[in-house]
């Protein structure tokens, strides 16, 4: 069994956002890596589903049964990214779990929300000033420092693209909610984690595997197969 993890928006360097899990889990013996994201590393930046191919191939590259795991954004990548053999289990971490038609811009208000910028050149950011007491108000000072040069602009496409797939719908599936979460409200979780097979909530922020590992780690190292 493997890790694969899916970074969300606006950030780049994933395998350093997930470090922290990625050490627990090693300490019990189970591997993982982290995706690269076309929409938020490339140049020029790709869309959704450059995201969910850049995953594919990831999961094409082993044989190994996966627990494929999406933060935010990252829902929509492994959704969309469709059933795969590889794939065991598919995670939510206070993610969005659209269903086949359905784009990001759909689960909002309709207009963006205060905290997005977009630049004028087809991509966008988060607005400086919303960063952490939104997305990192419990970071310490010396890792939100590391965080906030791994912030990136994104390509602005992905939020209106619609998926093509819904995973959900033939894999199983665990929402964690994340209870304490400014930036995705804990409302709107359970309302996206009722599609999910089984759901986990927790009482974290909105990037629970950088500050409480262990409790990520946890809830995953419980969804290995029992044989």
């Amino acid at each position: 069994m493997r890790v694969l993890f899916v970074h969300g928006a606006f950030v780049r360097d994933g395998a350093w956002w997930w470090q922290p899990t990625a050490d627990v889990l090693a300490r019990h013996g189970l591997r993982s890596s982290a995706a690269v994201l076309p929409s938020c590393e490339s140049e020029p930046r790709g869309d959704l589903h450059a995201d969910a191919e850049a995953v594919r191939a990831l999961l094409d590259a082993s044989d190994e049964p996966a627990l494929l795991v999406g933060h935010s954004y990252g829902g929509m990548v492994i959704t969309t990214l469709g059933e795969h053999p590889a794939v065991h289990r598919l995670v939510y971490v206070t993610s969005f779990l659209p269903d086949v038609g359905e784009a990001l811009a759909d689960f909002g208000t309709g207009e963006p929300p205060p905290w997005h910028l977009s630049h004028g050149d087809g991509t966008a950011g988060v607005r400086e000033e919303f960063v952490r007491p939104l997305f990192a108000q419990d970071f310490d000072d010396r890792t939100y420092a590391a965080a906030a040069t791994r912030l990136t602009a994104q390509n602005e496409a992905v939020f209106g693209q619609p998926a093509t797939r819904a995973a959900w719908r033939d894999v199983p599936s665990t929402y964690l909610v994340c209870g304490e979460d400014r930036a995705t409200l804990p409302g709107t979780q359970r309302a996206q984690a009722a599609r999910a097979t089984d759901v986990v909530e927790l009482p974290v922020a909105h990037h629970p595997f950088v500050t409480q590992p262990d409790l990520v780690a946890g809830v995953l190292l419980r969804l290995r197969p029992t044989t």
